[in-house]
């Protein structure tokens, strides 16, 4: 009953809300499949990936240029979700060996590499001037539809992908990789392969979401779509709702969104660096997630940490 009343939700919310309504609701539908993809290598795995941004824009420009060449649009998101998909395991072979912050750091490194590819590559990607994509012949309203539609759509899959990697031995498999690699690996789990699918997995929906953005927004440069901020962001929601849950990704793109929204209309010009510090209070607070919430237990911690900071 619940997920019926939700998805009835879903579907009509475009049609009773304003356009600001739209597209706030448009970029939580996008943030969610950033979380949930994240969720797959980080989450479940537990591999601290910095390489969203790499995927997400990867995807934009793959998406951009196909639809350049005359490609149909749905064809050229699914183009890009597969191009970011394989580069994504053939990334995962070079890098999956490092473990903790040597992982973070060259799967970080991926994403500025491919934005100074884009920066020079001027003839294909239109280098800093960006590149400017075809506009569909819709009205304001009916495109800022399609593509909360389309967006949301690609979060249902996204999760309906999370559930089914859960409920797989691979969510088994991947949950033992997070606990102990070395023992997993004992056991007969060939964390190699795993890891590449967690990997892979966690750049399909992103690179799709890239393609759908930059049709979205009919304009992609550089600096956009390969933002660091990009990786940064999915981990925080992931944190915010609970890693390695299903759900928890859903929710704390919610939350985010909120919070993003909220500070920065109210504190324009400090609006980062206030974000940033409700953000690290709440994961300091609620290091297992908003899941995992317990009033009780959060007052107790509360008290605790700020205990723990007075004089004898």
């Amino acid at each position: 009953m619940a997920v019926a009343t939700l998805a009835a939700v879903v579907v009509a919310l475009p049609f009773v809300a304003g356009n600001y309504l739209i597209r706030l609701a448009s970029f939580a539908m996008m943030y969610s499949v950033l979380a949930l993809s994240w969720n797959f290598i980080g989450g479940l795995a537990g591999y601290p990936s910095f390489a969203t941004a790499a995927f997400f824009g990867l995807g934009a420009y793959a998406g951009a240029i196909a639809q350049g060449h005359d490609v149909p649009i749905v064809l050229a998101w699914l183009a890009a979700g597969a191009l970011a998909a394989i580069f994504a395991g053939g990334l995962g072979l070079a890098l999956l060996h490092l473990r903790g912050h040597y992982f973070a750091i060259a799967s970080l490194v991926v994403g500025e590499v491919l934005r100074e590819i884009a920066n020079t590559s001027t003839q294909l990607t239109g280098g800093g001037m960006g590149l400017n994509l075809p506009i569909l012949r819709l009205g304001v309203t009916a495109q800022a539809r399609l593509f909360y539609f389309v967006l949301a759509g690609l979060a249902a899959l996204t999760l309906a992908a999370s559930l089914l990697v859960d409920r797989h031995r691979l969510g088994v498999g991947l949950r033992a990789i997070q606990q102990n690699e070395d023992a997993a690996s004992m056991v007969g789990i060939d964390a190699t392969r795993y890891k590449t699918i967690a990997f892979v997995l966690s750049a399909a929906f992103v690179g799709a979401a890239g393609a759908a953005y930059a049709s979205w927004v009919n304009y992609i440069e550089p600096a956009d779509v390969f933002d660091v901020l990009l990786s940064v962001k999915p981990i925080v929601m992931v944190l915010l709702g609970g890693a390695g849950t299903m759900l928890g990704p859903v929710v704390g793109a919610m939350v985010f969104l909120a919070l993003e929204e909220l500070v920065w209309r109210n504190f324009l010009t400090i609006h980062a660096g206030l974000l940033g510090l409700i953000i690290v209070a709440l994961i300091f607070f609620l290091p297992r997630g908003l899941l995992a919430l317990d009033v009780r237990l959060l007052a107790l911690n509360v008290r605790r940490r700020f205990a723990r900071g007075r004089p004898a």
